[in-house]
């Protein structure tokens, strides 16, 4: 699967306008930190491990388009970049994550020059999307020794190639799977308000030849019911240190599903998204956005136009609901918290 949501060419960062898909496949040269702020606010660039991407590339244009002359001022320039990119959005926990790292590796250069500084911020940037890349694949491989017997998947909102760098991770096992000639058939829930999950999943599958069923999300208990799903499998945008998992709004309902059905319910995440920081979902940040996305459904008003509205943009899979979270480095079972730390502290699980 070769789409992908953001690249550098050129020297000019670009990326796909994911708002037009399906109906218009535009790319974006983006030339100014306000411009990728701007776009992660709009949803053009979405995904935690994207928009991850997207925060190490916008921090750089930051300081590219900023003027210091000595290691305090870029210092402060990155610093700057960094608060300033970080307020786009809450949730994403690799968006802060990558953040953080750029501003470690300002810290450790020894400053020659403005242009040397700037390269290496780029470099850091690209590094970050690489890395993203390799752990995408990783986490297919893992995913796909885990649900090759299954005939029948579903998943929630894109965590596929538009929502990281290239493979996805949700997405992933079902990409390589279908690479090594596996048949199976996946259920994409259309993930209301923005529809993610018809416009990006549904999209990128059906690119990829992937057998695709757009359902409307209130269905998914009744594919479930009837034996049509053998596993979900859904992205992360921040997990918990003891693996409670913050996605797309629904994605707390499907797992409450899966638990009554019998069902595996797993998070496929790189391990930049698990903040240990963060004890349990409860003190995860949710993003609240505008009340029009669900007043209207395109253009069309669907709701009274001042109608008060409640548009939590995620919500929290409890640790107890989900099977196993699978992560670039190994499948990682319950017990979460214990597992998690052991997998960052010795850096595999098991092969």
């Amino acid at each position: 699967m070769k789409t992908k949501p953001i690249w550098v060419e050129d020297g000019v960062v670009k990326i796909i306008a994911q708002t037009l898909l399906p109906e218009e496949y535009k790319v974006l040269d983006i030339h100014t930190i306000e411009e990728m702020w701007d776009a992660i606010k709009r949803l053009e660039v979405r995904g935690a491990p994207a928009i991850g991407i997207a925060s190490g590339f916008g921090i750089y244009l930051g300081i590219k388009n900023a003027s210091f002359n000595s290691r305090e001022g870029f210092i402060e320039a990155v610093d700057r970049a960094a608060e300033y990119i970080c307020t786009s959005r809450p949730t994403a926990y690799n968006l802060f994550w990558a953040a953080d790292r750029m501003k470690k590796r300002a810290r450790e250069i020894e400053f020659t020059n403005e242009n040397e500084a700037n390269d290496i911020i780029l470099q850091e940037a690209k590094k970050i999307l690489a890395e993203d890349i390799a752990s995408c694949k990783s986490i297919g491989l893992y995913g796909a020794e885990l649900l090759a017997s299954c005939e029948g998947l579903l998943t929630h909102c894109n965590a596929g190639a538009l929502a990281t760098s290239e493979y996805g991770t949700a997405l992933a096992p079902m990409y390589i799977l279908h690479e090594q000639g596996h048949e199976f058939k996946v259920f994409a829930d259309e993930t209301r308000p923005l529809l993610q999950g018809s416009r990006l999943t549904a999209w990128e599958l059906k690119q990829a030849g992937i057998d695709v069923t757009v359902i409307c999300d209130n269905m998914a208990g009744l594919v479930m019911k009837t034996g049509q799903i053998d596993a979900v499998i859904v992205g992360a945008d921040r997990i918990a240190a003891n693996g409670d998992s913050a996605n797309k709004i629904g994605t707390y309902s499907l797992s409450i599903l899966a638990k009554a059905h019998n069902i595996p319910f797993y998070i496929a995440a790189p391990f930049s998204t698990v903040d240990f920081s963060i004890k349990s979902g409860d003190d995860i940040p949710i993003e609240e956005r505008d009340g029009d996305e669900i007043r209207h459904f395109g253009e069309r008003l669907t709701a009274p136009k001042d109608i008060k509205v409640f548009n939590p943009a995620f919500d929290v899979a409890p640790a107890d609901n989900i099977t196993a979270i699978i992560t670039e480095k190994g499948i990682v079972e319950p017990p979460f918290k214990e597992n998690l730390q052991k997998v960052f502290n010795e850096g595999k699980l098991k092969e």
